[in-house]
Parts: structure tokens; sequence; C-alpha cells
């Protein structure tokens, strides 16, 4: 027999081996995909550090985590990027698998698609970089100024720690309101407010985009809001395998690593605290 021949195909096999075991499957995926060999999940690439379009792509951390979830199921990610008042719809009339779009959970939302929470999330103390006013956190915010943006919740979180600060016979704070986020963040870094409040999500967006000139300070505060990856009502099958999915994630580390690459603050790590 030829050796040449012989080696080949040996070496052909091996490869036919190692090939398929890199597409082998952690996570069986459910059957009744939309589309074969695809995990095709809704988007609505509006929402910066979750999902938005940079240089005309799909990125964000719902977006690779969304890739991570397909590995684990041995599939191709198949994005569809709607309009959010869009997404419940499409997966209700099985244009896409599952729901990957930071939706929080909510009593309304969840009479109409099951949830797989994969992070919580609150609010933030943010301040300029190296904390010149030294504050450490929301419990020492007496006596210092915090920017809000009017009408928003921040804002009655701010008015709520003054009078907690007057009841205790400690300083008043000052509350600053602005029109948006925006102008309470511009604010702190020219100064005219040491502090201002923002949502987990917004701060880690504003740490991402200028990292050099604000950083978070204490702990995250009214940290009681869940985000979930949704499933169609009853979809048990899904709901598994997107649970079994997220284990391999948290037990991988890359689920700790995309939330640090994220600048998300470790209190968001719903599934990994306490590990």
């Amino acid at each position: 027999m030829n050796t040449r021949i012989l080696l080949g195909s040996v070496v052909m096999a091996a490869g036919s081996l190692f090939s398929a075991s890199l597409l082998a499957a952690d996570v069986p995926p459910p059957d009744g995909l939309v589309h074969d060999g695809q995990l095709t999940y809704g988007t609505a690439a509006t929402f910066a550090p979750f999902e938005y379009m940079k240089d005309q792509k799909l990125t964000g951390f719902d977006i690779e985590l969304g890739q991570m979830i397909a590995d684990r199921m041995g599939l191709e990610v198949n994005p569809f990027n709607v309009d959010f008042k869009g997404l419940i719809p499409a997966l209700q009339g099985k244009r896409v698998d599952i729901i990957n779009s930071a939706m929080y959970i909510n009593e309304d939302r969840a009479k109409q698609v099951d949830f797989v929470p994969y992070l919580t999330v609150g609010n933030e103390v943010i301040v300029r970089q190296g904390n010149p006013a030294g504050i450490d956190g929301r419990d020492s915010i007496c006596g210092h100024s915090v920017a809000v943006t009017l009408g928003g919740i921040q804002e009655s979180y701010a008015v709520e720690d003054n009078k907690r600060c007057l009841a205790d016979g400690k300083p008043e704070v000052d509350v600053m309101t602005f029109p948006t986020a925006q102008m309470s963040a511009m604010a702190v870094a020219k100064g005219r407010a040491e502090a201002f409040y923002n949502s987990t999500p917004g701060a880690a967006q504003l740490l991402s985009e200028v990292p050099d000139t604000y950083e978070i300070v204490g702990d995250t505060f009214k940290a009681d809001t869940q985000i979930g990856i949704a499933v169609r009502k009853g979809d048990e099958a899904m709901a598994s395998a997107i649970e079994q999915a997220l284990k391999s994630i948290v037990a991988s580390g890359d689920y700790d690593a995309l939330i640090e690459r994220y600048n998300l603050p470790p209190s968001v790590a719903l599934l990994s605290q306490g590990s």
C-alpha cells in the first residue's frame, strides 16, 4: 500500500474529527428553530452598551453574549434588528427564537413572554476622575452637590437623600437638575456639581466613551431591576437551553470578563454573585 496515501487518509480523518469536535454543542439546541442551524434573535440596536450600531455593525454586550450562547449550542447567530416595540410581536409570531435586547423584566412583559434573567441593574454615583470631593457613595452624599436629570427617577432619589440628611441633622444635598443626563455629566466634568446619579447602563456607557473623565464610587443602589432573555410563553425547551448555555458561560469566566469589558460594575453579575 502507498504509505503517502495511507498517511493522507489518516490526516484527513483526524482533521474531520477535529472539525466535528469544534462544532459539537455543549448544550443541545431545542427543536423548532426558526432557521435550522441558527439561533435567530430579535434585538433593538439603540441601547448602548448592550446593543448598538458601530461602523455599520451590531455591537455591544448582548451581541457578544448572543454569540456565546449560540456557540454553546453549536449554532450560528442570526440577529434580527427591529424597533423595540416590535420585539415581542416578532417572538410571538415565530420570526425569532428569542429576544436578546437588554429587556427589563416587568409584570406586563412577563404576561406576554417568559424570561431567563442574566443581569441586575440599578443606579450609580458618578464623580469626576480622582474623586476630588471624596464621596464614597450614596451614603456619604450629605453636604455635596448632585446633578440629576429633571423629572427622572434619579431626581427623586436625590430628593430622598436630602430629606434623610436633614432628618439626621447633617448638611443638605444640593440637588441640581438638568434637562438631560449628558448635561448632568458635563456639570460634574466642569466642576459645577460634585456627583451625579445615573442608571447602571448609562454609567457604563459614559465610562466607555470618556474613561479618563469619570469614575463610579460606592455600591449600586436601588438595584432591583433584572434584565432577561425572552422566550415564547411556555417554551420550556428554549428556556432550559438558554439557562444551560448561560451556566457554561459563567463557569468559563466569559460572563464576568464580558461585564468587565463593558465597564459594568460587579453588582450587575446576577449569575455569578456569591459564586
